[in-house]
């Protein structure tokens, strides 16, 4: 029992400094305390909303290392005339619920330090294409650990609707992985107080930072969220499993300095086992996924 004790106390250490920036236990609800980085970029992509860009910056010191990831954007006249590999300065904010960049402008591209990455070869896009799950197939089987060292496949779900998210629990931008389990506790609410279809669903985190997402650490992060294990699983697995998962919904995880660089993707499993909605990102809400469960006239 000690050693449990001194690891849950070494984990409660380590989660308040990664999200020191946040307040420690998130017990800040206001989110008006903001901290400012200064950072440069390399623009990689423009989605259509423009509400977002994707970067690859370099290293943010006292925040996070160098790596490719979207970013919020409030004001979209910051990057209309903004290109495709256009060399940027930014300031990243950051709150305990939210992150958003502003105060954008080029700058030359000699000005940047970006480590060297290896490019993904065309024959793993492909596969990984040829492997992506689409809304309409059936959901494949998996083998995974939950938050208690038990088993979890797609057999622990059969006949309940059940979505699935993916996080790793030292996600530093709480518009991420802190959003998604935000939102997880939102729809575990809305769960246990309905009745229909909505009062059977369940909910599925899965990390896919195995090294060091341990069913206790989950565990910790479980209950640091209020989760109710009837309604709400965490769960890890090997490596091979995790990668495979995390390749059929097209979810990027790439390692980077110590921290994972990563893409969301959250599905909702009909009770039938196929997948009836994928959400992108993180900008779905807990009303949508209640929408897509309620039966319609």
């Amino acid at each position: 029992m000690r050693n449990v004790a001194r690891r849950r106390a070494a984990f409660a250490f380590v989660l308040c400094l990664v999200i020191a920036s946040f307040g420690c236990g998130r017990a800040d609800k206001s989110g008006t305390d903001t901290r400012h980085y200064e950072a440069r970029a390399i623009v990689r992509a423009l989605p259509p909303d423009h509400k977002t860009i994707d970067l690859e910056h370099e290293d943010i010191p006292g925040f996070m290392p160098s790596m490719r990831m979207p970013f919020e954007v409030r004001d979209e006249k910051e990057i209309a005339d903004l290109k495709l590999d256009d060399a940027i300065a930014f300031r990243l904010n950051v709150t305990q619920l939210d992150s958003w960049i502003d105060h954008v402008r080029k700058i030359d591209s000699g000005e940047l330090h970006l480590p060297r990455r290896a490019p993904t070869s065309p024959s793993q896009s492909e596969t990984a294409a040829s492997e992506r799950l689409h809304e309409g197939d059936p959901m494949s089987d998996f083998t995974l650990t939950d938050q208690d060292g038990k088993p979890v496949t797609l057999e622990t779900f059969r006949g309940h609707p059940f979505v699935v998210t993916f996080i790793f629990t030292r996600c530093p931008l709480p518009n991420f992985c802190p959003r998604m389990s935000q939102n997880f506790a939102e729809l575990q609410k809305a769960i246990q107080t309905s009745s229909g279809p909505l009062a059977s669903t369940r909910l599925l985190s899965i990390s896919f930072d195995p090294e060091h997402d341990t069913p206790e650490v989950l565990r910790e992060y479980a209950r640091h969220d209020g989760a109710d294990f009837a309604t709400w699983t965490f769960a890890t697995g090997t490596t091979a499993e995790i990668r495979r998962l995390t390749k059929t919904f097209s979810v990027l995880v790439q390692p980077e300095s110590g921290t994972i660089s990563h893409s969301l993707a959250t599905a909702l499993i009909d009770r039938d086992g196929k997948i009836a909605k994928i959400w992108r990102g993180n900008s779905w809400t807990p009303a949508e996924v209640m929408s897509e469960l309620t039966p319609r006239p």
